[in-house]
This record gives C-alpha cells, structure tokens and sequence, in this order.
C-alpha cells in the first residue's frame, strides 16, 4: 500500500488521469487552452467527461482525455502522451473523423461542422526538430498558400522543445508539464489544482482500482503469453519471455491499445512487429 501511495503522490500533470481531473476546472481549463492556442475563448462546455466513442462495433473506439466545446462551437480534444508509438500522426486522423462523426447528425449539411482542435501535449519530440509546437492544416500541395477550410486543426506540443518560437506562457506550462521548476500564473493556479486532486480520496481510490485492473491484465497477458510462446515453440528463454511480454502490455495498456493486447497472445508475427515498435530487444 505504501509504494501505491507514493506513486499517487508522485503523478504529475503528465499523467492523462490526473490531466484529465485537473482539466475538470472549467475556468483552468479554459486558460489551459486559450495559452495553448494563443486565442480567447468566451467558455467552454464538457458534453461529457473522459468521451468515449464507440459508432460502431466492429471500430475501434475511442477514449478521449478532454473533450470539450466552446461558446461558437468549436470542439477541442486534448491528449497527454508520454510515450511515442509512432502511430500519433494517423492516430489524430482518426480522432478527428471520429469526432465528426459525433457532431454531424444524419441528414445535416457538411457545412455545419464546427472548427476541429485535435491536440496532443507530448513529452518527447514528435518530429525531431526541437519545436515546442508544430501545427496542421490542410493546404494546396501546388501552391500552399491556399488552404482547404476544412477547419480541421491537428497540434502537436512537445515539453523538450529547444527553439525559441513560443510565448511565455505556452513555455512555462510546457516546463511544468515536462516535471521541470517552472513560473506562471496559469502554472501556479495548476500546481494549486494538482495538489488538490492528490488529496482526492475518491479519486485516488479510482486511480489505484485503474491501475490494480492495469496491473491485473499485464499478468494475465503474460501467463496466456508464456502459454501461447509453449505452444510456438519459442525458443527465448523463459524469463526473457516474461519481461519482454509484460513490458509490451504494459506499454499498450497506457496507450489503449485494447485490440493490440488481444490479438499478441495469438498471433507471433504481430507480436515481434509491436517488440520493434516499442524497441523492446
């Protein structure tokens, strides 16, 4: 129980749980997103808390982090992300056609969309060039100065950025995200905030009952992995098997990846493309 209580206590706004109830302050998390986005938003509205999107059901659902719309309309979905899968490019994709799909009823014109923000707030550098912040809208590949208007934005925030091309706002709480001493008003307004949450008894309850649940699979993904490596005929040894197994649910538990996690038992060819993906050697 006590190493469960410290790593409660040692979350960070990093952690899309603790992300998640923090953002739960509507006022902070309108701040959070006018520093962000560099504009003023009037309010905000959650439809719902922690969205899930399930259209059909043989898709892939989606758990969104933050979802929530402003006083025009305009939806933003927020993400936290502290691992790179390599599949966040298409991943915004899907979450943008998935989101539109919610807010466009049968039989409404197209132009009813509402502007779209697909935000994922990132520990690591996406694109390797030392950017705080890099930005995506379609453009004319023959002359990028006309946009399509699609009104589809896709941002990519990154905590290790190097160059100087972001406000100081946007910096601190970029800093302060990436675990590092940093110095704002919005920061020290999320400081108060994490704080408070860490004293959350029933939120700590559900965060320990996540990650017992968490914990739970990865074993039972690792015994039918042991079972499915006995019947293939593995020839790693033993111990290897288990560590590199556990190690590979573990990182797809964080990022969801149910589907991921059901079919590595059985399929082998599957399972080694994941090891190369998550560089697990």
């Amino acid at each position: 129980m006590g190493n469960k209580k410290t790593e409660w206590e040692e979350l960070g706004l990093s952690n899309d749980f603790l992300f998640g109830k923090v953002m739960g302050n509507p006022e902070l998390c309108k701040e959070t997103l006018e520093t962000i986005l560099g504009i003023a938003i009037q309010k905000i509205e959650y439809p719902e808390r922690q969205k899930t999107i399930d259209e059909d059901k043989d898709a892939r659902s989606v758990r969104l982090d933050l979802y929530v719309k402003d006083d025009e309309g305009a939806v933003y979905n927020v993400e936290m992300q502290s691992i790179d899968t390599k599949e966040f490019p298409k991943r915004s994709r899907y979450y943008g056609s998935m989101i539109d799909l919610q807010e466009l009823d049968k039989g409404e014109p197209y132009w009813n969309l509402k502007k779209s923000y697909v935000i994922f707030i990132c520990t690591f550098d996406l694109f390797g060039e030392g950017r705080h912040r890099y930005t995506f809208e379609n453009r004319c590949r023959e002359n990028h100065v006309i946009v399509l208007g699609d009104e589809a934005i896709k941002m990519f925030l990154n905590t290790e950025g190097t160059k100087e091309d972001i406000d100081s706002g946007l910096k601190a709480f970029l800093d302060y995200v990436g675990g590092r001493q940093s110095d704002s008003a919005l920061v020290r307004k999320l400081d108060e905030e994490v704080n408070r949450a860490k004293k959350n008894r029933e939120w700590r309850r559900e965060y320990m009952t996540l990650l017992m649940r968490d914990q739970e699979n990865i074993e039972k993904g690792r015994i039918e992995g042991l079972e499915q490596g006995i019947e293939q005929g593995i020839e790693q040894g033993i111990e290897q098997g288990e560590n590199r197994y556990a190690l590979l649910t573990q990182k797809l538990l964080q990022e969801k990846r149910y589907d991921a996690i059901r079919r590595i038992g059985a399929d082998k060819v599957y399972r080694q493309e994941l090891y190369r993906e998550y560089h697990i050697l």
